[in-house]
């Protein structure tokens, strides 16, 4: 008798050894388990209501550098913007370089703050794909819709920036293409300044319900 109990307990340590085991293990690989890279970016990433409500004019940045590999992944999302007969009139220069940077700043009266920003885009028009070769007629509204696609880019990912334009002025234009040596072919509808926001600048409300209408006005 005495032997059975002597062995029901070391059979009862031994299970009791055994689970702890299993538990220090598990505790281990679940520590050390590779993480889903994919659904961690879509949970760092706003929906696309809450970007669209949230984006706002930057004009105060930090001075950091922006990673050229975010600034690939938003002009992606500029060149995935519709455009009249899918013609694509459109040419994105990015400007990283300092100095660059600083004489756009000089020579645009309404893009000071390139002097903080880490980077800019250049959204151009090419006339060699336009449908036209006016300047008013759809390589505008092409290169405006790229643009905003830009401009939500930029706030899903947290970083900020704000349109300032050069088109339709000669004395904006002319420095543009100067500075950055564009072909006779491109004209530059805006200089977007991006960067690290400070956060001092807040998106505003603009819905007003009386600007809305239901089947005729």
């Amino acid at each position: 008798m005495k032997n059975k109990n002597l062995l029901s307990i070391i059979l009862l340590f031994a299970i009791i050894i055994l689970a702890a085991a299993n538990l220090v293990q598990y505790r281990i690989y679940s520590e050390n388990k590779p993480q889903n890279t994919e659904s961690m970016k879509k949970e760092s990433v706003k929906d696309a209501i809450t970007v669209i409500h949230e984006r706002k004019s930057v004009r105060n940045f930090t001075g950091e550098a922006v990673d050229s590999l975010l600034l690939i992944d938003i002009v992606k999302a500029g060149m995935a913007a519709p455009s009249a007969r899918n013609l694509q009139p459109w040419a994105f220069v990015v400007v990283t370089e300092r100095d660059l940077l600083d004489a756009l700043g000089e020579a645009l009266p309404y893009a000071k703050m390139l002097d903080k920003a880490g980077a800019a885009i250049v959204v151009c028009g090419d006339m060699n794909k336009s449908a036209t070769h006016t300047k008013t007629d759809y390589w505008v509204q092409d290169c405006s819709a790229a643009t905003q696609n830009i401009l939500l880019a930029i706030e899903a990912l947290g970083l900020g920036a704000v349109w300032t334009a050069t088109f339709p002025y000669d004395e904006r234009i002319t420095p543009v293409i100067e500075i950055l040596n564009l072909p006779q072919n491109l004209i530059p509808l805006n200089v977007i300044p991006i960067g690290h926001p400070t956060g001092v600048d807040k998106p505003k409300d603009k819905w007003k319900p009386e600007n809305m209408h239901w089947n005729s006005f």
